[in-house]
């Protein structure tokens, strides 16, 4: 372990040098960095989101819903983890939320038990997703028993997609959104409320004491006809948020006004990289160089959004706006927790929540005032000075209460 007095005597100009070099020169790539993320990855892992389904059930348009992303993306994006499951890492460089998909269900000679094994181990909370055409539900309802009586404590979230296939010649949605009431409403269709009680009246048989819940939604494409295109996702984020404390409806769509593509795609790069940061900000020392690194990264990745030059006339530029004071404090407060973290038993409770959520917090701050300045400078107008400080000190505070939210997480 490092001892105090070896930090004492360390020539902290260097690390200061290399902070600014880092911030000066956006190609950051080295093996060092690459190990630091996954060390960081490790102390503040993605929640799991577990889909199983049947083929063509709708997963991947539920993935596509709730990160906003095209269906055609997320297809290129799976990676094999077993036989048949797979993961889909969003956003793929840095990622907030890991989606498993097990496939396979209801194939012939298809055993789920490796399947199980692996993805009991790795995801959060399990989202069971079935079409409400489809009446042989079987393999899922199998498969889930099995869970179930292996991990009787699990909530499980039952999807329920496809409504408009039920529907009669010419009929829209029900609005307002009617699948909560118990029974099912005179407004609903006679063929899909016959379906949707079938399969909810089976999952009562489930082993296991957790509570099973279930939405329908109606995810589809503009050709289809059907407005909104994503009826029931409102109802699908507050079923998550329910059976999960993940928070991640504010996380992944970010504050209210953000609603346009470039903001929403920053915001998930903000989020991400700040979460790396945190998790860096964890580990001792490292967080001096690597931390400074990854918001390197982060700022490169929004310029490249926002259509910018990243170079060092425009990092000078953004640099002074943000204030020199600013940044000395903000080395001094990177030392002081350095310190904090190797002072035995204190430093490694207080001293790493202490880092990983001033760390997280400033990158969050750096990334929110950044998108400010690149948004001014792609329309051609003023970047002032005050407003983005502004816009840096109230992120730092919101950056904080998220890191603290999701460090306080006991179920990750």
């Amino acid at each position: 372990m490092t001892k105090l007095s070896d930090l004492k005597n360390r020539d902290w100009s260097k690390y200061w040098g290399q902070l600014r070099s880092a911030l000066l020169n956006p190609k950051v790539d080295d093996v060092g960095l690459k190990q630091s993320l996954r060390e960081a990855r490790e102390k503040l892992p993605a929640p799991v989101l577990w889909l199983i389904g049947k083929t063509q059930a709708g997963k991947t348009s539920i993935i596509s819903a709730l990160t906003g992303s095209e269906t055609a993306e997320i297809g290129n994006g799976f990676q094999p983890c077993t036989r048949n499951s797979r993961f889909y890492d969003f956003p793929a460089d840095v990622p907030l939320v890991k989606f498993l998909d097990t496939r396979g269900l209801g194939e012939v000679a298809y055993d789920p038990t490796d399947d199980i094994h692996y993805c009991e181990s790795e995801a959060h909370l399990i989202l069971a997703v079935m079409k409400v055409a489809d009446v042989d539900q079987t393999a899922v309802f199998e498969m889930l028993h099995a869970v179930r009586l292996r991990h009787p404590e699990w909530p499980i979230l039952i999807v329920q997609t496809g409504l408009h296939e039920l529907y009669p010649q010419g009929f829209k949605h029900v609005d307002p959104w009617p699948f909560a009431d118990d029974p099912l409403p005179q407004t609903v269709p006679v063929a899909l409320k016959r379906a949707l009680d079938a399969q909810r009246d089976r999952l009562q048989q489930l082993a296991g004491s957790a509570p099973v819940s279930w939405v329908a939604v109606d995810l589809t494409l503009p050709e289809d006809g059907f407005e909104p295109v994503n009826y029931g996702l409102e109802e699908l984020w507050q079923a998550i948020e329910t059976a999960s404390s993940f928070g991640l409806q504010s996380l992944l769509s970010g504050d209210k006004e953000i609603h346009d593509l470039y903001a929403r795609t920053a915001h998930q790069q903000i989020i991400s990289y700040s979460y790396t940061a945190a998790g860096l900000g964890a580990l001792p020392i490292v967080d001096l160089v690597a931390v400074s690194a990854t918001q390197a990264k982060l700022l490169h990745s929004l310029a490249v959004i926002y259509g910018q030059q990243w170079d060092k006339q425009t990092i000078t530029e953004f640099l002074g706006l943000v204030g020199a004071g600013m940044a000395t404090g903000y080395l001094t407060r990177m030392i002081g927790r350095a310190v904090t973290k190797v002072i035995p038993v204190w430093g490694q409770t207080v001293g790493a929540v202490w880092g990983a959520s001033s760390s997280g917090a400033t990158t969050y701050a750096l990334g929110k005032a950044s998108v400010y300045f690149f948004e001014q400078r792609k329309d051609g107008l003023h970047v002032d000075q005050e407003t983005l400080r502004k816009i840096y000190a109230d992120a730092f505070e919101n950056g904080a209460a998220i890191l603290r939210k999701r460090m306080s997480d006991k179920s990750l």
